[in-house]
């Protein structure tokens, strides 16, 4: 069976093998988006891994929930957002899946009510990098006392 990108990530993830990875949540993996439209842009890979938010019970789904509020409090601390976005839609890749998105007041008026795939061209915004963004995941690992 071939896995698809988010199964694959969190593959990569529990072997050490994903640079991406900020850290591991008690539901899943923190990522770094790999396009960076607004700085700060994670997602939050469930792990295990299910098809859908609907497919945890109890208190899998709650801490599911539970950490991508968390991981949005670290990002407004670090990032100086307006306000976070939350989107989990588990269409194209049926992993449930989380983008954690900060907003910022300084977006331009065309885009600052649009979810970030409506409002920004995902493949021209800055690629994920390493070098740019490793002190930005070590904020949020410190702010989330986690571990990569």
């Amino acid at each position: 069976m071939t896995k698809n990108v988010i199964q694959q990530r969190v593959e990569w993830a529990r072997e050490g093998k994903f640079p991406q990875v900020i850290g591991r949540m008690p539901s899943g993996w923190l990522i770094v988006a790999d396009t960076q439209p607004v700085q700060g842009y994670c997602q939050l890979l469930s792990d295990p891994i299910v098809p859908s938010l609907n497919d945890l019970h109890g208190q899998e789904r709650m801490q599911y929930l539970a950490d991508c509020v968390t991981i949005g409090d670290a990002l407004l601390k670090a990032t100086g957002a307006t306000r976070i976005n939350y989107e989990t839609w588990c269409n194209q890749e049926p992993s449930l899946h989380t983008h954690i998105v900060p907003r910022y007041q300084t977006e331009a008026d065309s885009v600052k009510t649009k979810p970030v795939c409506v409002g920004y061209v995902g493949i021209s915004a800055r690629p994920f990098a390493l070098e740019q963004d490793a002190a930005f995941m070590e904020e949020i690992r410190k702010l989330l006392n986690i571990q990569p």
